[in-house]
Formats: C-alpha cells, sequence, structure tokens
C-alpha cells in the first residue's frame, strides 16, 4: 500500500549531487498533483544546516537514523578495502606513504570501533561485523 510521507518524516535524496544531500532531510512540505490523491508530487526538505530543497517525490525515499547507521558502516568498510589496498601498493611503492596510509587505516579502524561500535578487520571485510549497540547515538 502506498503512503506518502508526512510532515516530520526524515527522508535522504536517492542521488544526491552534494554534500547537502548526503544528510537526513526532515519533510517540512508535501505538495499533491490534486487536493483528492494521497500520491505525492514533490517532498521539500529540511537539512541540519537550515537548507530547505523541494524534490520530486520519485528523488526522495523515507529514511530513519538507523539507515543512516547503515550507511555508515557500508562506507566505513569501503574505505577500510581501499586504505588496505593502498597499503599494500605502497609498501613496494614508498615507505613514507606505505606509513602514512597504514596510519590513516589504523585511525579509520579505530573512530569506526569508538563511535559506531563497528569492528573492522582488515585482514578479513567480508566479515566486518557490529557490537550490540545499532544507530548513532554516541
Amino acid at each position: 500500500m502506498y503512503r506518502s510521507m508526512e510532515y516530520g518524516d526524515t527522508a535522504r535524496v536517492i542521488a544526491p549531487t552534494d554534500a547537502t544531500e548526503y544528510r537526513l532531510g526532515t519533510v517540512t512540505d508535501v505538495s499533491y498533483s490534486t487536493r483528492h490523491t494521497t500520491h505525492a508530487r514533490s517532498y521539500t526538505l529540511r537539512f541540519p544546516d537550515g537548507t530547505e530543497r523541494t524534490y520530486p517525490a520519485a528523488h526522495v525515499a523515507w529514511c530513519t537514523r538507523a539507515d543512516d547507521y547503515a550507511a555508515l558502516e557500508t562506507a566505513f568498510v569501503t574505505a577500510c578495502v581501499a586504505l588496505r589496498d593502498a597499503c599494500r601498493i605502497a609498501h613496494d611503492y614508498d615507505a613514507d606513504l606505505a606509513n602514512g596510509t597504514a596510519s590513516l587505516l589504523r585511525r579509520l579502524i579505530d573512530l569506526a570501533r569508538l563511535r559506531l561500535t563497528l569492528t573492522l578487520d582488515p585482514t578479513n571485510l567480508n566479515r566486518s561485523h557490529t557490537n550490540s549497540k545499532t544507530g548513532g547515538g554516541h
């Protein structure tokens, strides 16, 4: 059953084009095609920085803070994979670059563990796992 979002719902732009659109927004206005329909034509979102933007309904998806956690987990795992691979390449290329890259990787792993309770194992990133906590909250 289709249900349009309502005032106060949280949503995310499906294909963000700038830093603001990556953030979770709050629905502040809903526009309908006619007064007698439940299908929204567009939504106006207010982002945490106070910016308000209007998007066609098909460009916005209902989303919660727990969805943010899942997106952060995916982003951190992706970043960890990229840094791990860069470490391996840099090892044979330049010692200072290898040390700097390894330092970034260690910081990323520590940050994920401290702020997201996400344990990243660079040797086996297919099996990253979270502790019992879900959602942001630190």
